[in-house]
């Protein structure tokens, strides 16, 4: 399985070129250099891919699940046997280090098709009697054609989020990666056809989200549309399908807080703090950006971050020792700055990192950014209101629990949270409180896929993983009976 210069969309089982002929260019962010080219698909290819799952929704709705399971494990079975070649083509891609690659998304990629295969051979539906009157039995049925759009920071771990439960419910998909990260994407093209999925069942686009993406979105026969990216995309994708009454799942931006206080497991939250600061260059939306501290430890924290910090030089991410790779994309880059230039205009003070960087040897010109600490500007700062979505945290210090409940809810975001204590009555206490879907306590990224994911306020709406996104994408009817 090779990539080829020039990609093609997925429709109908076949690739092909998009109808207009034209073509965009994908970086890889740690060198500069054009890695490749994808297609600038529009509205005509959109109807094509449409047209394809239309045809082929009556059959595969119909599939049994013992058939939707042995598929979609043959998919999973052969993301792992391709694995090195998917886990090169993502880091070429995104500049994220290859040992992520390697170890995190592309086995998440294969146990997202590996879990939904599976659930849905347990997929139930509910039964109400009404004693001698009758009985309410629910159906649970495929919603029909449905649109899955992912971002740039975990291309393939998040396209198959989406696309795995979508097959699994028995709808048919029209899918578009983001036009940033496409690689991994047209590789799956080749793993379907490969395992035999049907055509049609399985529509890839690649486009920008104002051409490819606005046309999934409004397109009358696509009836649900999940998102994964930006809050500003989610407000446009929500005031287009909105009023044509789709069923919508927004999972946008984060702009998480961890609470440390001064009981915590010392080195178990300085080595999850800097992770959940800095992994994939803190281009996840689950990582920490807002870092509370008990005050009392505040010094003493500060102190050894920055310094552990400091020693996480970005480089190229090939190298199997690198942590920290590039940043997605040269305009990536620039907004990042700009936001550090923000903090230090509010009064901020780079306690460490601060700039760009350019390795020597082949990533000379690409996109790195120092993992940045920054001290000394309130709740109300932009810096701590907007998202940065890169290795930028601030620290903020409280001195009573109620304190830092106040700091942790100062967002209009409200993805994930982090609290470090060994006290679990107070860990309680905050977990109910603490203004966001998903509580990490004394750990960070501890992820079991039969649970709900989805974030509350600006971070989403609705719920992914385990029987959320089984329900997501299906539709309940409820049959009555009466005896």
């Amino acid at each position: 399985m090779t990539v080829p210069q020039q990609l093609s969309n997925y429709i109908n089982g076949r690739l092909q070129a998009p109808l207009s002929g034209n073509y965009l260019e994908h970086i890889n962010p740690a060198t500069g250099e054009v890695a490749g080219h994808l297609p600038d698909s529009g509205h005509r290819d959109i109807q094509e891919a449409v047209n394809a799952a239309k045809a082929a929704f009556p059959a595969w709705s119909n599939t049994s699940p013992e058939e939707r399971f042995t598929l979609l494990n043959r998919i999973a079975d052969l993301i792992t046997q391709y694995q090195e070649v998917l886990a090169l083509a993502e880091t070429n891609d995104n500049g994220k280090p290859i040992t992520l690659s390697r170890t995190i998304d592309i086995p998440r990629a294969a146990a997202n098709f590996r879990f939904f295969a599976t659930a849905i051979m347990h997929f139930a539906s509910e039964a109400h009697g009404m004693e001698d009157r009758g009985i309410n039995y629910t159906l649970r049925q495929p919603v029909g054609v449905v649109g899955c759009i992912s971002p740039w920071n975990l291309p393939l771990y998040l396209f198959t989020w989406k696309i795995a439960p979508a097959l699994a419910a028995g709808n048919c998909v029209i899918a578009k990666p983001s036009e940033v990260t496409p690689v991994t994407s047209y590789l799956l093209s080749l793993i379907c056809q490969e395992a035999g999925l049907p055509p049609g069942v399985l529509n890839i686009v690649h486009g920008t989200g104002p051409t490819a993406g606005e046309a999934i979105v409004t397109h009358p026969d696509v009836k649900a549309i999940s998102f994964t990216g930006s809050t500003r995309a989610g407000e446009r994708i929500a005031s287009l399908a909105a009023p044509k009454f789709k069923k919508l799942s927004l999972e946008l931006g984060g702009k998480n807080p961890a609470l440390i206080f001064a009981d915590c497991d010392w080195d178990k939250m300085m080595k999850e703090t800097l992770r959940s600061a800095f992994a994939n260059q803190g281009e996840i939306c689950l990582c920490t950006s807002r870092i509370l501290i008990e005050a009392s430890i505040y010094d003493r924290f500060r102190n050894e971050f920055i310094e552990k910090a400091s020693q996480m030089i970005p480089g190229d991410p090939l190298d199997d020792e690198r942590r920290q790779g590039a940043v997605v994309s040269k305009a990536h880059q620039d907004k990042i700055q700009r936001c550090i230039d923000t903090a230090k205009q509010e009064g901020g003070r780079i306690a460490c990192g601060g700039k760009s960087v350019q390795p020597v040897g082949r990533c000379a010109n690409g996109y790195f950014v120092q993992p940045t600490i920054i001290e000394g500007l309130g709740p109300d700062s932009q810096t701590n209101q907007e998202e940065i979505f890169g290795p930028v945290v601030t620290l903020q210090a409280f001195h009573s629990e109620e304190e830092a409940l106040q700091l942790a809810n100062a967002s209009t975001y409200g993805l994930a949270a982090t609290i470090w204590t060994q006290d679990l009555s107070r860990a309680g206490r905050l977990a109910a409180k603490v203004e966001a879907g998903i509580i990490w306590v004394n750990c960070w990224l501890l992820r079991d896929l039969r649970t709900p994911f989805g974030g509350v306020k600006n971070s989403g709406v609705g719920r992914e993983g385990g029987w959320e996104a089984l329900r997501f994408f299906t539709e309940p009817r409820n049959v009555c009976i009466s005896f």
